[in-house]
Protein backbone atom coordinates (compact mmCIF):
# COMPACT_ATOMS: atom_id res chain seq x y z
CA UNK A 1 0.00 0.00 0.00
CA UNK A 2 1.39 3.44 -0.98
CA UNK A 3 0.84 6.23 1.52
CA UNK A 4 0.65 9.78 0.21
CA UNK A 5 2.48 11.85 2.79
CA UNK A 6 5.50 14.03 3.25
CA UNK A 7 7.72 11.04 4.05
CA UNK A 8 6.73 9.19 0.87
CA UNK A 9 9.69 8.84 -1.49
CA UNK A 10 7.72 9.96 -4.55
CA UNK A 11 6.68 13.14 -2.77
CA UNK A 12 10.24 13.77 -1.59
CA UNK A 13 11.66 13.27 -5.07
CA UNK A 14 9.10 15.60 -6.60
CA UNK A 15 9.70 18.37 -4.05
CA UNK A 16 13.47 17.94 -4.45
CA UNK A 17 13.30 18.23 -8.25
CA UNK A 18 10.73 20.99 -8.49
CA UNK A 19 11.54 23.15 -5.47
CA UNK A 20 14.59 22.46 -3.32
CA UNK A 21 17.09 21.97 -6.12
CA UNK A 22 16.32 25.49 -7.38
CA UNK A 23 17.10 27.41 -4.18
CA UNK A 24 20.31 28.35 -2.37
CA UNK A 25 21.88 26.23 0.36
CA UNK A 26 21.04 28.95 2.89
CA UNK A 27 17.37 28.88 1.90
CA UNK A 28 17.39 25.09 1.99
CA UNK A 29 18.88 25.10 5.50
CA UNK A 30 16.28 27.63 6.55
CA UNK A 31 13.46 25.45 5.23
CA UNK A 32 14.58 22.16 6.75
CA UNK A 33 15.49 23.61 10.12
CA UNK A 34 12.41 25.81 10.46
CA UNK A 35 10.24 22.73 9.85
CA UNK A 36 10.66 21.85 13.53
CA UNK A 37 8.30 24.78 14.24
CA UNK A 38 4.53 24.34 14.12
CA UNK A 39 4.23 27.98 13.07
CA UNK A 40 6.83 30.58 12.27
CA UNK A 41 7.51 34.28 12.66
CA UNK A 42 10.62 36.32 11.93
CA UNK A 43 11.64 36.79 15.60
CA UNK A 44 10.99 33.13 16.43
CA UNK A 45 13.04 31.88 13.47
CA UNK A 46 15.89 34.27 14.25
CA UNK A 47 16.03 33.00 17.86
CA UNK A 48 15.73 29.31 16.97
CA UNK A 49 17.72 29.12 13.73
CA UNK A 50 20.18 31.92 14.59
CA UNK A 51 19.67 33.29 11.08
CA UNK A 52 19.39 37.11 10.92
CA UNK A 53 16.84 38.43 8.45
CA UNK A 54 14.42 35.56 8.97
CA UNK A 55 11.37 37.81 8.58
CA UNK A 56 12.51 38.80 5.09
CA UNK A 57 13.28 35.17 4.24
CA UNK A 58 9.77 34.12 5.24
CA UNK A 59 8.25 36.89 3.16
CA UNK A 60 10.35 35.87 0.14
CA UNK A 61 9.36 32.22 0.54
CA UNK A 62 5.68 33.17 0.78
CA UNK A 63 5.94 35.21 -2.44
CA UNK A 64 7.75 32.40 -4.25
CA UNK A 65 4.92 29.94 -3.53
CA UNK A 66 7.05 27.68 -1.33
CA UNK A 67 3.94 26.06 0.13
CA UNK A 68 4.07 28.60 2.96
CA UNK A 69 0.66 29.56 4.34
CA UNK A 70 0.13 32.99 5.99
CA UNK A 71 -1.68 32.79 9.34
CA UNK A 72 -2.51 36.47 9.67
CA UNK A 73 -3.11 39.40 7.36
CA UNK A 74 0.06 41.22 8.38
CA UNK A 75 2.61 38.67 7.17
CA UNK A 76 3.82 38.02 10.69
CA UNK A 77 3.07 34.33 11.15
CA UNK A 78 3.21 31.42 8.72
CA UNK A 79 3.08 27.64 8.60
CA UNK A 80 4.10 25.10 5.98
CA UNK A 81 1.65 22.91 4.13
CA UNK A 82 1.62 19.71 6.18
CA UNK A 83 2.93 17.47 3.36
CA UNK A 84 5.78 19.89 2.66
CA UNK A 85 6.61 20.12 6.35
CA UNK A 86 6.67 16.33 6.72
CA UNK A 87 9.13 16.08 3.86
CA UNK A 88 11.34 18.86 5.25
CA UNK A 89 11.35 17.25 8.68
CA UNK A 90 12.32 13.92 7.17
CA UNK A 91 15.30 15.53 5.44
CA UNK A 92 16.29 17.44 8.59
CA UNK A 93 16.26 14.27 10.69
CA UNK A 94 18.38 12.49 8.06
CA UNK A 95 20.95 15.27 7.55
CA UNK A 96 21.26 16.91 11.00
CA UNK A 97 19.64 14.64 13.62
CA UNK A 98 21.62 16.01 16.57
CA UNK A 99 20.48 19.55 15.77
CA UNK A 100 16.75 18.73 16.03
CA UNK A 101 16.46 18.75 19.87
CA UNK A 102 18.74 21.80 20.05
CA UNK A 103 16.34 23.82 17.95
CA UNK A 104 13.34 22.48 19.85
CA UNK A 105 14.89 23.60 23.16
CA UNK A 106 15.55 27.05 21.68
CA UNK A 107 11.91 27.26 20.60
CA UNK A 108 10.83 26.28 24.11
CA UNK A 109 13.02 29.01 25.60
CA UNK A 110 11.67 31.62 23.17
CA UNK A 111 8.04 30.81 23.98
CA UNK A 112 8.75 30.75 27.71
CA UNK A 113 10.33 34.18 27.43
CA UNK A 114 7.23 35.46 25.62
CA UNK A 115 4.92 34.29 28.39
CA UNK A 116 3.53 31.30 26.45
CA UNK A 117 4.35 28.38 28.76
CA UNK A 118 2.15 25.78 27.08
CA UNK A 119 3.89 26.24 23.74
CA UNK A 120 7.20 26.06 25.62
CA UNK A 121 6.06 22.82 27.25
CA UNK A 122 5.19 21.16 23.95
CA UNK A 123 8.59 22.01 22.46
CA UNK A 124 10.31 20.78 25.64
CA UNK A 125 8.48 17.48 25.27
CA UNK A 126 9.49 17.26 21.61
CA UNK A 127 13.11 17.83 22.67
CA UNK A 128 12.88 15.13 25.35
CA UNK A 129 13.70 17.68 28.06
CA UNK A 130 12.18 16.04 31.15
CA UNK A 131 13.30 18.66 33.67
CA UNK A 132 11.89 21.67 31.83
CA UNK A 133 8.72 19.76 30.96
CA UNK A 134 8.20 18.81 34.62
CA UNK A 135 8.66 22.42 35.74
CA UNK A 136 6.18 23.70 33.16
CA UNK A 137 3.63 20.97 33.92
CA UNK A 138 3.85 22.04 37.56
CA UNK A 139 2.96 25.60 36.53
CA UNK A 140 0.19 24.65 34.10
CA UNK A 141 -1.54 21.67 35.73
CA UNK A 142 -4.13 23.51 37.84
CA UNK A 143 -5.06 26.16 35.21
CA UNK A 144 -5.37 23.43 32.59
CA UNK A 145 -7.64 21.40 34.87
CA UNK A 146 -9.83 24.46 35.44
CA UNK A 147 -10.19 24.73 31.65
CA UNK A 148 -11.53 21.16 31.62
CA UNK A 149 -8.67 19.84 29.47
CA UNK A 150 -8.25 16.54 31.25
CA UNK A 151 -6.97 14.59 28.23
CA UNK A 152 -4.16 17.11 27.76
CA UNK A 153 -3.18 16.75 31.42
CA UNK A 154 -3.15 12.98 31.21
CA UNK A 155 -0.92 13.14 28.13
CA UNK A 156 1.58 15.37 29.94
CA UNK A 157 1.68 13.20 33.06
CA UNK A 158 2.01 9.97 31.11
CA UNK A 159 4.79 11.46 29.00
CA UNK A 160 6.70 12.22 32.20
CA UNK A 161 5.94 8.81 33.66
CA UNK A 162 7.25 7.07 30.52
CA UNK A 163 10.55 8.98 30.91
CA UNK A 164 11.12 8.43 34.60
CA UNK A 165 9.56 11.70 35.71
CA UNK A 166 7.30 10.17 38.34
CA UNK A 167 9.84 10.18 41.20
CA UNK A 168 12.14 13.13 40.66
CA UNK A 169 9.74 16.06 40.65
CA UNK A 170 7.73 16.38 43.88
CA UNK A 171 5.28 19.10 42.88
CA UNK A 172 4.38 17.43 39.60
CA UNK A 173 3.97 14.09 41.34
CA UNK A 174 1.63 15.58 43.95
CA UNK A 175 -0.43 17.44 41.36
CA UNK A 176 -0.68 14.35 39.15
CA UNK A 177 -2.04 12.29 42.06
CA UNK A 178 -4.56 14.99 42.96
CA UNK A 179 -5.75 15.49 39.40
CA UNK A 180 -6.05 11.78 38.63
CA UNK A 181 -8.13 11.48 41.82
CA UNK A 182 -10.36 14.37 40.75
CA UNK A 183 -11.00 12.90 37.28
CA UNK A 184 -11.81 9.42 38.61
CA UNK A 185 -8.60 7.59 37.67
CA UNK A 186 -8.19 5.93 41.05
CA UNK A 187 -5.44 3.44 40.19
CA UNK A 188 -3.30 6.17 38.63
CA UNK A 189 -3.94 8.46 41.60
CA UNK A 190 -2.67 5.71 43.90
CA UNK A 191 0.38 5.14 41.70
CA UNK A 192 1.45 8.79 41.85
CA UNK A 193 0.55 9.04 45.55
CA UNK A 194 2.82 6.06 46.22
CA UNK A 195 5.61 8.02 44.52
CA UNK A 196 4.94 10.93 46.91
CA UNK A 197 5.24 8.51 49.85
CA UNK A 198 8.53 7.17 48.50
CA UNK A 199 9.88 10.69 48.14
CA UNK A 200 8.94 11.58 51.71
CA UNK A 201 10.50 8.41 53.09
CA UNK A 202 13.77 9.20 51.30
CA UNK A 203 13.74 12.79 52.54
CA UNK A 204 12.59 12.56 56.14
CA UNK A 205 13.28 16.26 56.67
CA UNK A 206 10.57 17.07 54.11
CA UNK A 207 10.56 18.42 50.60
CA UNK A 208 13.11 20.98 49.53
CA UNK A 209 10.09 22.75 48.09
CA UNK A 210 7.77 23.84 50.96
CA UNK A 211 4.89 24.30 48.53
CA UNK A 212 5.21 20.67 47.43
CA UNK A 213 5.16 19.58 51.09
CA UNK A 214 1.97 21.56 51.69
CA UNK A 215 0.24 20.11 48.64
CA UNK A 216 1.43 16.62 49.61
CA UNK A 217 -0.35 16.99 52.96
CA UNK A 218 -3.49 18.12 51.15
CA UNK A 219 -3.20 15.13 48.81
CA UNK A 220 -3.10 12.74 51.75
CA UNK A 221 -6.21 14.35 53.21
CA UNK A 222 -8.07 14.09 49.89
CA UNK A 223 -7.19 10.45 49.34
CA UNK A 224 -8.00 9.53 52.96
CA UNK A 225 -6.05 6.28 52.68
CA UNK A 226 -5.59 6.01 56.45
CA UNK A 227 -9.04 6.88 57.74
CA UNK A 228 -11.00 9.94 58.81
CA UNK A 229 -8.92 10.80 61.86
CA UNK A 230 -5.67 10.91 59.88
CA UNK A 231 -7.51 12.83 57.18
CA UNK A 232 -8.22 15.58 59.71
CA UNK A 233 -4.59 15.65 60.85
CA UNK A 234 -3.34 15.83 57.25
CA UNK A 235 -5.77 18.64 56.43
CA UNK A 236 -4.62 20.57 59.51
CA UNK A 237 -0.97 20.09 58.49
CA UNK A 238 -1.79 21.30 54.98
CA UNK A 239 -3.51 24.39 56.39
CA UNK A 240 -0.49 25.22 58.55
CA UNK A 241 2.05 24.73 55.76
CA UNK A 242 -0.01 26.64 53.21
CA UNK A 243 -0.39 29.56 55.62
CA UNK A 244 3.39 29.59 56.18
CA UNK A 245 3.97 29.55 52.43
CA UNK A 246 1.30 32.18 51.71
CA UNK A 247 -0.68 29.67 49.62
CA UNK A 248 -4.42 30.30 49.54
CA UNK A 249 -6.65 27.29 48.91
CA UNK A 250 -10.06 26.17 50.21
CA UNK A 251 -8.86 22.55 50.23
CA UNK A 252 -7.59 22.33 53.83
CA UNK A 253 -10.69 23.98 55.31
CA UNK A 254 -13.00 21.79 53.20
CA UNK A 255 -11.25 18.58 54.22
CA UNK A 256 -11.07 19.61 57.88
CA UNK A 257 -14.81 20.21 57.68
CA UNK A 258 -15.47 16.81 56.11
CA UNK A 259 -13.19 15.06 58.63
CA UNK A 260 -15.06 16.71 61.51
CA UNK A 261 -18.37 15.72 59.96
CA UNK A 262 -17.20 12.10 59.70
CA UNK A 263 -16.28 12.21 63.39
CA UNK A 264 -19.73 13.54 64.34
CA UNK A 265 -18.61 17.10 65.17
CA UNK A 266 -21.34 18.95 63.26
CA UNK A 267 -20.68 22.43 64.67
CA UNK A 268 -16.92 22.22 64.14
CA UNK A 269 -17.56 20.90 60.65
CA UNK A 270 -19.82 23.79 59.72
CA UNK A 271 -17.29 26.37 60.90
CA UNK A 272 -14.57 24.87 58.68
CA UNK A 273 -16.94 24.52 55.74
CA UNK A 274 -17.91 28.19 56.06
CA UNK A 275 -14.23 29.10 55.67
CA UNK A 276 -13.97 26.76 52.67
CA UNK A 277 -16.87 28.46 50.89
CA UNK A 278 -15.32 31.89 51.41
CA UNK A 279 -11.88 30.78 50.24
CA UNK A 280 -13.35 28.95 47.27
CA UNK A 281 -15.08 32.12 46.12
CA UNK A 282 -11.98 34.24 46.74
CA UNK A 283 -9.69 31.93 44.74
CA UNK A 284 -12.13 30.95 42.00
CA UNK A 285 -12.11 27.30 43.20
CA UNK A 286 -15.82 27.00 42.56
CA UNK A 287 -16.00 23.20 42.52
CA UNK A 288 -14.60 23.09 46.05
CA UNK A 289 -16.93 25.90 47.12
CA UNK A 290 -19.89 23.91 45.72
CA UNK A 291 -18.72 20.85 47.64
CA UNK A 292 -18.49 22.83 50.89
CA UNK A 293 -21.97 24.30 50.36
CA UNK A 294 -23.41 20.80 49.77
CA UNK A 295 -21.75 19.62 52.97
CA UNK A 296 -23.22 22.60 54.84
CA UNK A 297 -26.64 21.61 53.51
CA UNK A 298 -26.22 18.09 54.92
CA UNK A 299 -25.08 19.49 58.27
CA UNK A 300 -28.24 21.64 58.33
CA UNK A 301 -30.35 18.54 57.54
CA UNK A 302 -28.73 16.74 60.48
CA UNK A 303 -29.85 19.66 62.66
CA UNK A 304 -33.33 19.49 61.04
CA UNK A 305 -32.85 23.07 59.78
CA UNK A 306 -34.56 22.59 56.44
CA UNK A 307 -34.72 26.25 55.30
CA UNK A 308 -30.94 26.58 55.80
CA UNK A 309 -30.38 23.23 54.09
CA UNK A 310 -32.47 24.36 51.10
CA UNK A 311 -30.58 27.65 50.85
CA UNK A 312 -27.16 25.97 50.93
CA UNK A 313 -28.27 23.36 48.37
CA UNK A 314 -29.42 26.11 46.01
CA UNK A 315 -26.13 27.98 46.42
CA UNK A 316 -24.19 24.79 45.75
CA UNK A 317 -26.09 24.19 42.52
CA UNK A 318 -25.61 27.78 41.37
CA UNK A 319 -21.92 27.74 42.24
CA UNK A 320 -21.33 24.50 40.34
CA UNK A 321 -23.05 26.07 37.34
CA UNK A 322 -20.73 29.06 37.56
CA UNK A 323 -17.76 26.68 37.51
CA UNK A 324 -18.85 25.65 33.99
CA UNK A 325 -17.88 22.02 34.39
CA UNK A 326 -20.00 19.39 32.70
CA UNK A 327 -19.39 16.53 35.09
CA UNK A 328 -16.91 16.29 37.93
CA UNK A 329 -16.38 14.42 41.18
CA UNK A 330 -18.40 17.21 42.86
CA UNK A 331 -21.48 16.73 40.67
CA UNK A 332 -22.94 13.58 42.31
CA UNK A 333 -22.89 15.15 45.78
CA UNK A 334 -24.39 18.45 44.60
CA UNK A 335 -27.24 16.66 42.81
CA UNK A 336 -27.73 14.14 45.63
CA UNK A 337 -28.40 17.09 47.92
CA UNK A 338 -30.71 18.59 45.26
CA UNK A 339 -32.68 15.32 45.22
CA UNK A 340 -32.86 15.31 49.02
CA UNK A 341 -34.31 18.84 49.03
CA UNK A 342 -36.80 18.07 46.25
CA UNK A 343 -38.08 15.00 48.10
CA UNK A 344 -38.49 17.02 51.28
CA UNK A 345 -40.70 19.42 49.29
CA UNK A 346 -42.59 16.47 47.82
CA UNK A 347 -41.39 17.10 44.26
CA UNK A 348 -40.62 13.60 42.98
CA UNK A 349 -40.15 14.75 39.37
CA UNK A 350 -37.44 17.23 40.30
CA UNK A 351 -35.78 14.60 42.47
CA UNK A 352 -35.66 12.14 39.55
CA UNK A 353 -34.07 14.78 37.29
CA UNK A 354 -31.40 15.42 39.92
CA UNK A 355 -30.75 11.69 40.22
CA UNK A 356 -30.12 11.42 36.47
CA UNK A 357 -27.59 14.27 36.63
CA UNK A 358 -25.84 12.55 39.53
CA UNK A 359 -25.91 9.24 37.66
CA UNK A 360 -24.16 10.68 34.61
CA UNK A 361 -21.21 11.92 36.70
CA UNK A 362 -21.02 9.03 39.17
CA UNK A 363 -18.15 7.18 37.43
CA UNK A 364 -15.89 10.17 38.13
CA UNK A 365 -16.35 9.72 41.89
CA UNK A 366 -14.22 6.74 42.94
CA UNK A 367 -12.39 5.44 45.98
CA UNK A 368 -9.68 7.99 45.19
CA UNK A 369 -11.92 10.50 47.06
CA UNK A 370 -13.68 7.99 49.32
CA UNK A 371 -15.38 10.33 51.79
CA UNK A 372 -17.36 12.18 49.10
CA UNK A 373 -17.82 9.00 47.03
CA UNK A 374 -19.51 7.15 49.90
CA UNK A 375 -21.36 10.19 51.24
CA UNK A 376 -22.88 11.03 47.85
CA UNK A 377 -23.94 7.43 47.24
CA UNK A 378 -25.55 7.19 50.68
CA UNK A 379 -27.65 10.27 49.90
CA UNK A 380 -28.47 8.90 46.44
CA UNK A 381 -29.49 5.54 47.93
CA UNK A 382 -31.85 7.28 50.33
CA UNK A 383 -33.41 9.18 47.44
CA UNK A 384 -33.92 6.02 45.37
CA UNK A 385 -35.53 4.30 48.34
CA UNK A 386 -37.84 7.28 48.89
CA UNK A 387 -38.92 6.90 45.26
CA UNK A 388 -39.45 3.13 45.73
CA UNK A 389 -36.62 2.41 43.26
CA UNK A 390 -35.15 -0.59 45.04
CA UNK A 391 -33.06 -1.77 42.07
CA UNK A 392 -31.31 1.60 41.80
CA UNK A 393 -30.74 1.67 45.56
CA UNK A 394 -29.22 -1.81 45.54
CA UNK A 395 -26.81 -0.91 42.75
CA UNK A 396 -25.61 2.06 44.78
CA UNK A 397 -25.35 -0.04 47.93
CA UNK A 398 -23.06 -2.50 46.18
CA UNK A 399 -20.86 0.41 45.12
CA UNK A 400 -20.82 1.73 48.71
CA UNK A 401 -19.73 -1.68 50.00
CA UNK A 402 -16.96 -1.83 47.41
CA UNK A 403 -15.75 1.65 48.36
CA UNK A 404 -15.71 0.74 52.05
CA UNK A 405 -13.63 -2.33 51.27
CA UNK A 406 -11.03 0.00 49.74
CA UNK A 407 -11.33 2.67 52.45
CA UNK A 408 -12.93 1.27 55.62
CA UNK A 409 -12.13 4.07 58.08
CA UNK A 410 -14.79 6.61 57.13
CA UNK A 411 -16.26 7.36 60.54
CA UNK A 412 -20.03 7.80 60.78
CA UNK A 413 -20.48 6.86 57.12
CA UNK A 414 -19.77 3.23 58.05
CA UNK A 415 -22.73 3.21 60.44
CA UNK A 416 -24.99 5.00 57.95
CA UNK A 417 -24.10 2.44 55.30
CA UNK A 418 -24.92 -0.40 57.72
CA UNK A 419 -28.34 1.09 58.43
CA UNK A 420 -29.10 1.38 54.73
CA UNK A 421 -27.90 -2.17 54.11
CA UNK A 422 -30.32 -3.50 56.73
CA UNK A 423 -33.16 -1.42 55.32
CA UNK A 424 -32.52 -2.73 51.82
CA UNK A 425 -32.49 -6.32 53.07
CA UNK A 426 -36.15 -5.85 54.07
CA UNK A 427 -37.20 -4.34 50.72
CA UNK A 428 -38.82 -6.26 47.89
CA UNK A 429 -38.16 -4.61 44.55
CA UNK A 430 -38.92 -5.42 40.90
CA UNK A 431 -37.17 -8.40 39.38
CA UNK A 432 -35.87 -6.60 36.29
CA UNK A 433 -33.66 -3.59 37.04
CA UNK A 434 -33.92 -0.63 34.69
CA UNK A 435 -31.77 2.34 33.70
CA UNK A 436 -31.46 3.61 37.27
CA UNK A 437 -29.57 0.41 38.13
CA UNK A 438 -26.69 1.05 35.72
CA UNK A 439 -23.40 0.54 37.53
CA UNK A 440 -20.55 3.04 37.53
CA UNK A 441 -18.66 0.74 35.14
CA UNK A 442 -21.61 0.63 32.75
CA UNK A 443 -22.03 4.41 32.94
CA UNK A 444 -18.32 4.81 32.16
CA UNK A 445 -18.79 2.62 29.08
CA UNK A 446 -21.92 4.40 27.84
CA UNK A 447 -20.34 7.53 26.24
CA UNK A 448 -17.87 5.33 24.35
CA UNK A 449 -20.73 3.33 22.85
CA UNK A 450 -21.84 6.55 21.17
CA UNK A 451 -18.52 6.77 19.30
CA UNK A 452 -17.23 4.85 16.27
CA UNK A 453 -14.77 2.89 18.41
CA UNK A 454 -14.94 -0.89 18.20
CA UNK A 455 -15.26 -2.98 21.36
CA UNK A 456 -11.52 -3.85 21.32
CA UNK A 457 -10.71 -0.14 20.94
CA UNK A 458 -13.08 0.74 23.80
CA UNK A 459 -11.45 -1.96 25.91
CA UNK A 460 -8.04 -0.39 25.27
CA UNK A 461 -9.38 3.05 26.18
CA UNK A 462 -10.78 1.74 29.50
CA UNK A 463 -7.82 -0.59 30.26
CA UNK A 464 -10.19 -3.59 30.24
CA UNK A 465 -10.36 -6.85 28.33
CA UNK A 466 -12.69 -6.99 25.28
CA UNK A 467 -14.71 -9.75 27.02
CA UNK A 468 -15.29 -7.50 30.04
CA UNK A 469 -16.51 -4.70 27.79
CA UNK A 470 -18.86 -7.09 25.97
CA UNK A 471 -20.26 -8.35 29.29
CA UNK A 472 -20.81 -4.80 30.54
CA UNK A 473 -22.45 -3.81 27.25
CA UNK A 474 -24.84 -6.78 27.40
CA UNK A 475 -25.89 -5.85 30.94
CA UNK A 476 -26.29 -2.22 29.89
CA UNK A 477 -28.51 -3.18 26.93
CA UNK A 478 -30.69 -5.31 29.17
CA UNK A 479 -31.23 -2.53 31.74
CA UNK A 480 -32.04 -0.02 29.00
CA UNK A 481 -34.39 -2.43 27.23
CA UNK A 482 -32.26 -2.27 24.09
CA UNK A 483 -31.28 -5.00 21.65
CA UNK A 484 -28.37 -3.25 19.93
CA UNK A 485 -25.64 -0.69 20.49
CA UNK A 486 -27.44 1.96 18.45
CA UNK A 487 -30.69 1.36 20.29
CA UNK A 488 -28.91 1.61 23.65
CA UNK A 489 -27.37 4.95 22.66
CA UNK A 490 -30.74 6.28 21.45
CA UNK A 491 -32.46 5.14 24.65
CA UNK A 492 -29.74 6.75 26.77
CA UNK A 493 -30.28 10.06 25.01
CA UNK A 494 -34.00 9.84 25.63
CA UNK A 495 -33.26 9.36 29.33
CA UNK A 496 -30.77 12.25 29.34
CA UNK A 497 -27.92 9.90 30.26
CA UNK A 498 -26.11 11.06 27.13
CA UNK A 499 -26.04 14.41 25.41
CA UNK A 500 -27.41 14.82 21.92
Amino acid sequence: MITFGGANRLVSDYVEAELLSRISQRQRAFLTRSAVLDRMSGPLCEAVLEMPGSAATLADLARSNMLLIPLDGRGGWYRYHHLFRDMLLGEFHRREPTLVPVLQRRAAAWYAGKGMPEEALEYSMAAGDVGTTARLVGELAVPTLRQGRVITLQRWFRWLDDRGGIDGYPMVTVLAALIFAWVGRAAEADKWADAVDRWQRRDSAGFDDPAAAAWAALLKAFLCRRGARQMGADAAAAAEMMAAGHITSPGPALLQGVARLLSGDLDGSDASLTDAVRLGEDTGSLELAATALSERSLVAVAHRQWPRAEAFAGEAHTTLGRARVEESYVTPLVYAVQARMALHRGNAGEARQALVQAQRARPTLTYAIPHIAVQARIELTRAHLALADVAGARTLMREIDDLLRHRPGLGILVGEAKTLRLQLARERGPGSPGASALTAAELRLLPLLATHLSFPEIASELFLSPNTVKTQAASLYRKLGASSRGEAVARSRELDLLEG
